[in-house]
């Protein structure tokens, strides 16, 4: 009888020490490098928020803005390694990864953003979502930041306007060739420095959103802003290959449901935020914002077909195709 209690004692003390750790919820750290005011800071705030309604007890999400646990450089390091769970670098940070996701750097590509929209909802855009699960990265979606706008110290309306003239771009190979094949001088700088490149004239202008062009002040010290809606500036919401396909079938229905009613979340922010800091900077009368005719920007998409080109190769023609049938 004792051998059987001293038996009996150690199966309970094993099932009392297992209890917990199988109860224990699942823990996301979803990092990212922006304030929580911004459309990416809301849409994490959201998700959180619907997953601690959702799957309470089974998952804990803890949101950490402004780079607290990585910044730009480390953080797709930090994710494969499985010290975070969820990013949303912009769509640039993973050409190491990936040359496909360069298509949404193409200039001039898609026309506006439902057709930006009707891209990645489609089989090539959701195709690209996993185009770097052989890197360990998994995309679960797109999150909008808006289209992009040429500023400059003169007017632009036409691509012989750029010429021979300097702007500021982020490092993008993509982008250098965009400004390279209309005879501009494409200028890499870190975004910290663009205003104070701009107020002393050593750039002649930059490419940005209305959100961005607004908070920066640079409407402040460029007299013209061109509305081009050349460029997109997107997010991609990623975790591990090896954290996400690890999680139980069901949980991870219900964080894919989460996730995807935070980002639509997150683009409703956005697109209203671009719209009232466009206002903005029209009623502040400091820059004159100038709107390209049919005309005008259709010179600008023949300018743009030769980078298509030369990138068709990187981001695949399939890809390319669809993405110019898109604006249909």
């Amino acid at each position: 009888m004792k051998k059987i209690s001293g038996w009996m004692l150690v199966v309970a003390l094993v099932l009392g020490l297992a209890m917990p750790a199988l109860s224990a919820p699942i823990v996301i750290k979803f990092s990212h490098v922006v304030a929580e005011d911004t459309p990416k800071g809301k849409m994490a705030v959201k998700f959180k928020e619907l997953v601690d309604q959702r799957l309470a007890g089974k998952v804990v999400v803890e949101v950490y803005p402004n780079s607290q646990l990585f910044g730009d450089g480390k953080e797709l390091e930090a994710l494969l390694l499985g010290d975070v769970q969820l990013l949303a670098p912009a769509l640039s940070k993973f050409q190491k990864y990936t040359p496909l996701l360069q298509i949404y750097d193409l200039p001039f590509l898609f026309k506006d953003m439902k057709a930006i929209d009707t891209f990645q909802r489609g089989p090539h855009g959701q195709a690209l979502l996993n185009s770097m699960k052989d890197k360990g990265i998994i995309g679960l979606g797109y999150l909008h930041n808006g289209l992009k706008q040429i500023s400059a110290n003169h007017p632009i309306r036409v691509p012989g306007d750029v010429k021979g003239k300097k702007f500021r771009i982020m490092t993008s190979d993509v982008l250098a060739a965009q400004y390279e094949a209309v005879g501009a001088i494409p200028i890499k700088k870190p975004f910290s420095e663009v205003f104070t490149l701009l107020q002393t004239n050593a750039i002649d202008g930059q490419e940005n959103t209305w959100s961005n062009i607004y908070s920066q002040k640079y409407y402040e010290v460029q007299p013209y802003i061109t509305e081009t809606n050349h460029g997109i500036l997107d997010y991609l919401v990623v975790s591990s290959v090896d954290f996400w396909e690890g999680l139980p079938a069901d949980i991870r229905a219900e964080l894919e449901k989460a996730l995807a009613e935070a980002i639509e979340y997150g683009n409703a922010v956005a697109m209203a935020k671009d719209l009232e800091d466009k206002q903005k900077i029209i009623e502040s009368k400091r820059s004159e914002i100038i709107t390209l005719t049919e005309a005008e920007r259709a010179q600008w998409v023949e300018a743009m077909k030769p980078v298509w080109k030369q990138f068709e190769s990187a981001v695949g023609k399939e890809n390319l195709d669809a993405a110019i049938a898109s604006n249909k």
